[in-house]
């Protein structure tokens, strides 16, 4: 192990033998769409138990779990952490804990998970995070207190969300990147129906049947508790459709107004998806790895957090990727692929352009603009793609990164044992 600081470049750590097994994830629903009633922690406890079966791991053989959750979007989302680690199986006696990062949650459950293997308080976690924003809540802050007659105070806050109100809105900041870097709308025109077609080609050769939990009515239980009851729209059976995607119509997407800025780039259509939807991994230390005779996807090489300007918080994976070279003593060439969220479409092409990188080698299966981007549960949905892709390829080496609101990045680096 090997940590590393500095209040310019940021944070990081070089693991030692500590691998991400597998993981599930759920379909992602569109907003307002099949899974919009459904909370975010039974979306967690889906993808925890798949996690768990596509693992090969028994509940029994989790040391602690690490979930995220974004916007709290359940009346009992203050336990969503534990009551996901209890209902998908794991003993009472195991610990559980919510993390957040924003769009880089997801990452952080993995890398809190190393980080506590590393330091020998677990020899294995589940990890991952979900997301329900359809049901996001209108809230009335301080109604305690009351309010000014006609002024009763109700916020969106899945609009408030898309504000950061120290800088300018996150589709702004991705409209000052592309000033930044002279991209034009036909520019994230383009690379969003690429996004789009390479995931429909994926979804064609069968490459998310190997992540996506077909859901059905649920029964969720732990002995001693009340039971989890989940139910699907219509007797809905075997979902599995990341309902946000749609084929691309260059046509269409161009008659589409800006949505930040009069002269913007920006339009719904090159921009990630509002969707629901929750993704988990096993993370293993090496000895369990064996001793289970496991068969890991990768392992987790080292981890980079970095910040930067708010107002251009889409270049986040920048620095963060550049620190994540430097502290693993690779050279971007090594890097096979990489997976970096699509939060919008100028904001990844302004750091394809920084870093130089080949499109051939990014989001091969598409990106956030196709399927959507569930806040808490992209980092580990973003983790497990590339690691299945890295698999598919032979390929030794592969990067996951986002940028984050309030202007951060977070990247993970990968390695193929296989």
């Amino acid at each position: 192990m090997k940590a590393y600081f500095d209040k310019k470049k940021g944070i990081g750590i070089r693991y030692d033998d500590i691998y991400l097994v597998n993981g599930a994830r759920t379909p992602f629903g569109k907003l307002c769409g099949t899974l919009g009633n459904i909370s975010p922690t039974d979306l967690g406890i889906y993808a925890a138990r798949a996690a768990l079966k596509h693992a090969g791991t028994a509940a029994t053989d989790i040391d602690q779990l690490m979930f995220a959750n974004i916007g709290q979007s359940s009346p009992d989302a203050y336990f969503l952490p534990r009551h996901i680690g209890l209902y998908a199986g794991l003993p009472e006696t195991v610990p559980a804990v919510m993390l957040q990062r924003i769009c880089g949650s997801g990452f952080e459950t993995i890398i809190a998970g190393a980080e506590q293997i590393t330091l020998g308080k677990a020899r294995t976690a589940l990890c991952g995070g979900t997301e329900n924003m359809t049901m996001s809540p209108t809230a009335a802050f301080g109604n305690r207190l009351g309010h000014p007659l006609g002024k009763p105070g109700f916020v969106d806050m899945l609009w408030e969300s898309l504000n950061d109100t120290a800088a300018v809105p996150m589709g702004c900041t991705a409209e000052n990147v592309a000033r930044e870097y002279g991209i034009t709308r036909a520019d994230t025109d383009a690379f969003a129906t690429e996004s789009i077609n390479r995931y429909l080609a994926a979804k064609e050769r069968g490459f998310f049947d190997g992540e996506i939990v077909k859901m059905n009515t649920a029964v969720f239980e732990a002995e001693g508790l009340k039971p989890r009851k989940v139910f699907l729209p219509k007797k809905l059976t075997d979902f599995d459709v990341d309902e946000n995607v749609r084929p691309a119509n260059p046509e269409a997407m161009a008659k589409l107004p800006p949505v930040f800025e009069r002269e913007g780039v920006q339009t719904a259509a090159n921009s990630s998806g509002i969707v629901d939807g929750a993704a988990a991994v096993v993370v293993a230390h090496g000895d369990v790895v064996k001793s289970l005779q496991l068969k890991p996807l990768t392992r987790i090489v080292a981890s980079a957090t970095s910040a930067l300007d708010p107002k251009v918080m889409g270049l986040g994976p920048v620095p963060a990727i550049h620190l994540l070279l430097e502290i693993a003593g690779l050279p971007l060439s090594d890097i096979g692929l990489f997976e970096i969220n699509e939060a919008f479409a100028a904001q990844y092409i302004g750091c394809e352009r920084e870093l130089d990188l080949d499109r051939d080698r990014c989001n091969v299966n598409g990106g956030a603009i196709a399927l959507g981007h569930p806040l808490a549960a992209t980092g580990t949905r973003l983790s497990l793609t590339l690691s299945r892709e890295m698999n598919a390829r032979g390929v030794q080496y592969g990067i996951a990164s986002a940028c984050i609101g309030g202007g951060q990045g977070t990247a993970i680096l990968f390695e193929n044992m296989n």
